[in-house]
């Protein structure tokens, strides 16, 4: 079995993920895929110097990392240079996917997709699961990781609107409550799911 786990930026992805986790899923993190693999790729880095020069690439000779504040802020100001970061990465990120579910076919994944529904992807899982809250509070979490309110605004604006994911998703998890109000809703869904 495949689950994918979608919902709004800030609205607690990766918690119920880690909460499938303790149930045995094996789980699957897209963002840090893109930040730990795809990003550190020599080919990937080329195509971002050659986009955008060295304003995206920080460090010395031999020890380069991509800046990704700095990348971010192109793409997210920019639905152009977004879009081809995504045909850039996205292909990357789906290889590694079927590396990992090649490897251990008989197990049962949990796979966190920020833009499952925005990218069509709901036929990789067998449910797709949305983790909810109000915009408000996605706001406030995203303060309170350093990023500035505007951004979070840009970040928020640039995904499916939070109602149409809910809508578009199999199961929905409300995360306004305290962190194991979560993990209930993910114990009471995880016994409800089929063994396979």
């Amino acid at each position: 079995m495949i689950l994918g786990i979608t919902g709004g930026v800030g609205c607690g992805k990766s918690a119920a993920a880690s909460a499938f986790e303790r149930h045995g899923f094996r789980r699957l993190d897209s963002d840090q895929i893109v930040r730990d693999v795809v990003l550190t790729a020599p080919d990937v880095m080329a195509a971002l110097r050659g986009r955008y020069g060295e304003a995206v690439i920080s460090g010395e000779a031999g020890r380069e990392t991509v800046n990704r504040p700095a990348l971010a802020e192109r793409v997210f100001s920019s639905d152009v240079e977004r879009l081809w970061l995504e045909e850039l990465t996205h292909p990357r990120v789906f290889e590694r996917w079927r590396q990992a579910f090649a490897t251990e076919p008989e197990a049962r994944w949990v796979v966190e997709v920020p833009l499952l529904h925005e990218k069509r992807l709901e036929n990789w899982f067998d449910f797709t699961i949305c983790v909810a809250c109000a915009p408000s509070q996605q706001l406030v979490r995203l303060e309170q990781r350093g990023l500035p309110r505007v951004l979070a605004g840009q970040r928020i604006s640039k995904q499916l609107p939070l109602a149409q994911k809910i809508e578009r998703s199999d199961y929905v998890l409300w995360n306004e409550g305290s962190t194991r109000f979560l993990e209930s809703q993910v114990d009471h869904l995880a016994a409800a799911l089929p063994a396979n």
